[in-house]
């Protein structure tokens, strides 16, 4: 029968150890003489500077590419998007509810306005984008020819918006039954919504519930109409001073004076049955005022 391993005790293991890390004897440092121990962090030093190098090299030649003024891919974004001010999104729908006989419910909504609309101020535009654009007609870039290697923007002032600006009515209507709602088109670089400028993009909303409680649409600008020289839209790096043509749509609501919208920019080129993406090309919403 073989003997049982004699138990070693902790101090001859920590012997043990010692002599392991430091081996006089053999003249070696954890295995390894000193001679060994230079040839092998010569060998990782130069593994890891190739192994960088290379790194760098694959970084260098992705960035050189690629531009920095347009994606290479976004074939995901045919069809922009449509989202609605003020902007009171819940879980599954946009409900526009308000109190008339309540200022601090209708205040909410003109403040969400207000705010929204802050950088359309009229002084600011004339500031930002002072290029004289030529309305009907795309504006087409090919060269930077704006300041600090940029390409021009045009202004789209506040007071465009008429009656739903908040320049003369600073409740945007909410303080009575005649709300205003704006319409943003979301941006997609380089893309026309047309064929041609001559039949530009506009809003067009219908009632689909409650039609009446609804006694008229108005649009501003005229005809809900966004105007091709907003487009095509080039990137923030290259347009840094760019807004998103609006259009404020103002409901006269008479009755139960609720009802279930939808506004959609009508284009050649938008489609708007996209039963994966609601907001595709369109945008509904509830609207309802109480008393």
């Amino acid at each position: 029968m073989a003997t049982l391993k004699e138990k070693r005790t902790c101090g001859q293991r920590c012997e043990d150890f010692g002599r392991f890390v430091w081996n006089s004897d053999n003249g070696t440092f954890m295995g390894r003489t000193p001679e060994k121990w230079v040839y092998i962090s010569l060998y990782y030093v130069a593994f890891y500077v190739v192994m960088t190098g290379l790194f760098s090299l694959a970084i260098w030649v992705l960035m050189y590419t690629l531009s920095p003024y347009t994606p290479d891919y976004q074939d995901r974004l045919t069809s922009p998007g449509v989202m609605v001010w003020p902007n009171t999104y819940g879980e599954e729908d946009v409900t526009i509810s308000y109190n008339t006989s309540d200022k601090a419910s209708w205040m909410r909504m003109s403040n969400i306005l207000h705010e929204f609309l802050e950088p359309y101020n009229d002084t600011k535009q004339l500031q930002c984008n002072p290029y004289d654009c030529t309305m009907g007609k795309y504006f087409i870039q090919k060269s930077f020819s704006a300041p600090n290697h940029t390409k021009w923007a045009c202004a789209f002032p506040q007071s465009m918006l008429g009656a739903c600006s908040g320049i003369e009515d600073p409740t945007f209507g909410y303080n009575c039954t005649m709300p205003c709602v704006i319409i943003k088109m979301n941006r997609i670089i380089d893309f026309l919504p047309t064929n041609s400028s001559s039949s530009p993009p506009y809003v067009n909303c219908t009632i689909l519930s409650g039609q009446k409680n609804v006694d008229k649409i108005e649009y501003f600008p005229t005809n809900g109409t966004m105007d091709p020289s907003y487009f095509p839209y080039y990137g923030k790096l290259a347009q840094p001073t760019y807004v998103n043509p609006l259009v404020a749509v103002r409901f006269s609501l008479v009755g139960e004076k609720q009802a279930k919208v939808q506004c959609r920019v009508v284009s050649e080129k938008i489609s708007y049955e996209n039963i994966h993406d609601p907001y595709e090309g369109k945008v509904i919403f509830y609207l309802k005022a109480v008393k």
